[in-house]
């Protein structure tokens, strides 16, 4: 019996392989609260999926999935924090502002998992969201969550980690 690659397994689970024109596209944003029912359709979508992949392989780091990644082109992505901090549910999310100060860390993609590479990134980072009602939420987030958040930022903008890699 053969091992099977890592990349393979997440694929098994369903999460879209490196190579899907899906990641390299930006996703379409949600109207809300017109869209309500299908954000909230889609949301539970990645929280499903995120539950499949937790049960093949622990993240303790936390871990973070964007709609792109399970075939859904729409701004929607969901990040569990390290620990016992609750989820969040990033809908129509952007980056509106950053430290200067950054620093530098390894980073994987469940989307080619058999890859890590160092990517600098702002140590904090506010973030505007939308929520399903409507309202326009705007939060500050630090170091490893940072990371996480703005990681899965940048795939509903179509941006995989590699295009932040240092030449």
């Amino acid at each position: 019996m053969t091992d099977m690659r890592p990349s393979q397994r997440m694929r098994d689970l369903g999460v879209v392989q490196q190579g899907a024109a899906i990641l390299t596209e930006p996703a379409r944003v949600f109207d809300l609260p017109a869209e309500q029912d299908e954000a909230e359709r889609v949301v539970d979508e990645l929280f499903a999926a995120m539950d499949r992949i937790g049960q093949v392989h622990p993240f303790a780091k936390g871990m973070g999935l964007a709609a792109p990644q399970i075939g859904i082109s729409r701004a929607a992505a969901v990040v569990q924090p390290p620990g016992d901090a609750p989820s969040i549910v990033l809908l129509n999310p952007r980056i509106t502002g950053s430290c200067k100060e950054s620093d530098e860390h390894y980073e994987g993609c469940l989307s080619f998992f058999d890859v890590r590479g160092l990517v600098p990134r702002p140590l904090t980072i506010t973030v505007e969201t939308t929520t399903q009602s409507g309202e326009t939420v705007t939060t500050a987030y630090e170091r490893g969550l940072a990371r996480l958040i703005h990681h899965e930022i940048d795939h509903l903008g179509g941006l995989l980690y590699t295009a932040r890699m240092n030449a």
